[in-house]
């Protein structure tokens, strides 16, 4: 620990020199060796801002230079420990040094720099500026603070250097909004701060007073739309994304004044300048989510909300997601979560009966959808998918639009509009499910592939299930010449458990030839497990393409005479009544639409 040096003497010198007149000294600019030592009036750090409450052995962050005891001071290449001596008022100080001083030599101006703190075990050398990631104790937040004077001319009948802060400050000002009546007891993070020089990615902030919040970064800038300031409050986690740059100065004072809502938080205001304070942005900035940690769940209700829980999943893909209203993601970039088996979703997505537009993938990853990967105990539900564009370029790769894979996944009440292209396997709900089952959903997207190709499903195997699924969009497989070819309707290459009163309706074509096999049917490419009522209409008078024999299968083409779409509906009910499901159909149009009884 550094102790004070009161050094009355120093201080006096000081004063002595101030007094004294050219004519008193050498008749040129030359001084008499050692006769002259340099003392410094340090000056600047000042503040108008109300002082913090509890003294500190580190203040300079207040203002003032109660706490600091010495500086390092560098002339040419020499570096010396000088030692402060803070005026009564604390507004200013004396930079001395009793023993080995510097002196000076003229009375031309010098150049000096200074720093505080610095490193005892090597004080030749400024540090970088490396704060603390905890700053909710008053101590730590005064101790992040870092100061200094560089490369500046102090004159010899003058000899002032000013300080100025190496750190950037930041201020929250919370207020309570729609669903609070307070926001006492709430912790304040800054994140997304930059780990240059070992400085900490998220700062815990002092509560300053009341509902005010400070911390102190190193500069650097924060990129719009990444969370910046994180609220915890009443169970749940806000985020503040700024919509720009917010580019934080040394020497600056940042006050954000945010109004936390059970919808989010809105920024009523910010300043930004100078330490005391500044002009800058303003505005309603709504956080998209709100986040209980609890339940591990997301309650979205815009596009950056959902962005953020993208964010999110991607490092803990068992994050759950709810929506609360329909999201536009037209012109938004998406990642689907889900990687392999290995790092695939396991959480809860339930659209609410909401709807995401715009959704637009194009990757050269193996697997390609809303999310990647679906594992087990993922689930997918209740949400409509509109004007989708999903193209996996990938040699292997699969693509639908709520999965590329899903493996011992649950996929419930979705529906997919717009376009899925991939090139292995391509469906307009899930490129292949394995183990998993897909009850309740529909498509009318066009779907293209090269090889397991179908309106819902590209391919279901191994104990897959699917019911209560229909397909209106065309299918086109673009045939590849040394590939298998197994496209349909519904489903390409079925080899799971069982398929259960579905239907298809859009037109199967193929492009191109290839040497290998060749399995396209209206309703089902290649089939290997039982099919009970189902049915097709479409430019094909096969209903499966190939059917393993001896499999049950009771497939049926609606010809609008002696089958119609109304008998359709009720042997398909028939079933799922049989079965047990809650889902039945009804035909208030052309074609049969879903409900869940």
């Amino acid at each position: 620990m550094r102790h004070r040096l009161f050094i009355p003497a120093a201080t006096a010198l000081l004063f002595a020199l101030a007094a004294c007149t050219q004519d008193e000294l050498a008749g040129d600019n030359r001084l008499p060796e050692g006769e002259y030592p340099v003392f410094i009036r340090a000056t600047g750090l000042s503040v108008e801002a109300t002082p913090l409450s509890a003294p500190s052995t580190r203040a300079a962050v207040d203002g003032d230079w109660q706490g600091v005891t010495s500086v390092a001071l560098k002339m040419g290449d020499a570096v010396k420990e000088y030692t402060v001596t803070a005026s009564t008022d604390f507004k200013s100080a004396t930079l001395s040094r009793e023993n080995d001083p510097y002196y000076w030599t003229s009375r031309d101006p010098i150049t000096v720099s200074a720093w505080w703190p610095f490193d005892n075990a090597d004080i030749t050398q400024m540090p970088a500026v490396k704060v603390a990631e905890d700053q909710s104790k008053l101590a730590d937040f005064q101790n992040s603070d870092f100061i200094s004077a560089e490369n500046r001319k102090v004159e010899f009948n003058n000899p002032t250097l000013e300080f100025t802060h190496r750190t950037a400050r930041v201020t929250i000002e919370l207020k309570p909004g729609t669903g609070f009546t307070s926001v006492a007891g709430a912790t304040v993070s800054l994140v997304s701060l930059s780990a240059d020089n070992g400085n900490p990615t998220a700062i815990k902030t002092y509560n300053a007073s009341g509902n005010t919040y400070e911390a102190l970064t190193a500069p650097q800038t924060v990129a719009a739309g990444k969370p910046f300031v994180r609220v915890e409050l009443g169970g749940g986690t806000f985020y503040f994304r700024p919509q720009n740059n917010v580019v934080l100065e040394a020497g600056n004072r940042y006050t954000y004044t945010v109004k936390v809502n059970a919808t989010g938080l809105t920024l009523e205001g910010c300043t930004i300048g100078s330490w005391a304070d500044g002009g800058g942005e303003s505005g309603a900035a709504e956080l998209g989510y709100i986040y209980n940690s609890n339940t591990k769940t997301y309650t979205v209700y815009n596009a950056d909300g959902l962005l953020a829980w993208n964010e999110a999943a991607q490092k803990d893909r068992s994050i759950n997601c709810t929506l609360t209203a329909d999201i536009d993601l037209t012109g938004k970039g998406w990642t689907p979560i889900g990687t392999d088996y290995d790092n695939s979703y396991t959480g809860t997505f339930d659209g609410g009966g909401h709807t995401i537009m715009g959704l637009t993938v194009t990757t050269n990853d193996q697997y390609a959808g809303l999310f990647g990967y679906l594992g087990d105990a993922g689930t997918v539900k209740n949400v409509v998918m509109d004007g989708i564009q999903i193209t996996c370029n990938r040699r292997l790769g699969s693509a639908g639009g709520v999965a590329g894979f899903s493996r011992g996944g649950t996929i419930e009440n979705c529906s997919v509009s717009g376009s899925v292209s991939g090139t292995m396997r391509a469906g307009g709900v899930v490129g292949v499910q394995w183990e998993a089952s897909i009850t309740g959903c529909s498509s009318s997207a066009t779907v293209k592939g090269l090889a397991y190709v179908g309106g819902v499903a590209g391919e279901t195997n191994s104990g897959a299930t699917m019911a209560a699924c229909y397909a209106t969009g065309n299918v086109t497989i673009e045939i590849d010449p040394i590939n298998t070819i197994l496209g349909g309707g519904l489903v390409g290459f079925n080899a799971g458990s069982s398929v259960l009163a579905c239907y298809a309706t859009g037109n199967v074509t193929s492009t191109g030839s290839s040497t290998g096999r060749i399995d396209i049917g209206g309703f089902l490419g290649n089939n290997y497990t039982t099919v009970t009522a189902c049915y097709w209409k479409n430019n094909h008078e096969q209903g499966i393409g190939y059917n393993k024999e001896g499999t049950v299968t009771e497939v049926t083409k609606v010809d609008g005479s002696v089958v119609t779409w109304q008998k359709a509906v009720d042997a398909m009910n028939t079933a799922l009544q049989n079965a047990g499901s809650e889902w039945r159909y009804e035909l208030k149009g052309a074609l049969p639409t879903l409900r869940k009884q």
